[in-house]
């Protein structure tokens, strides 16, 4: 058994299954169904619902949580500019797109 990651025309992720390869085999073929590592063994990050499969990097990328995010080619992920402030409780502070830094929560 492996998991397996339904893509669309436009590479996007649509769902997510584990099947024996010979199920993959006879699936409907109007759509692509590439292998995905649950252990991020291979394509950089486990697929989900709504990820893209970028061909070019043979890779999973999750969708972009903030318009300032910007992209990490090692990891194909997506970060902060400002790196989260490593000293403080990591339950403390949110990301305040507006200012494109980290805040306190004072609640």
């Amino acid at each position: 058994m492996a998991h397996y990651a339904k893509i669309n025309n436009e590479n996007i992720v649509e769902e997510v299954i584990v099947a024996d390869p010979d199920y993959i085999s006879v699936l409907d073929e109007s759509f692509r169904w590439i292998q995905t590592s649950y252990n991020n063994n291979f394509r950089k990050n486990y697929a989900g619902k709504g990820y893209t499969y970028d061909r070019t990097r043979d890779a999973f990328i999750p969708p972009k949580t903030y318009e300032s995010d910007k992209f990490v080619e090692a990891t194909c992920l997506w970060e902060p500019h400002t790196p989260y402030p490593e000293d403080k409780d990591p339950f403390l502070y949110y990301w305040d797109e507006d200012t494109t830094s980290w805040k306190e929560i004072t609640e």
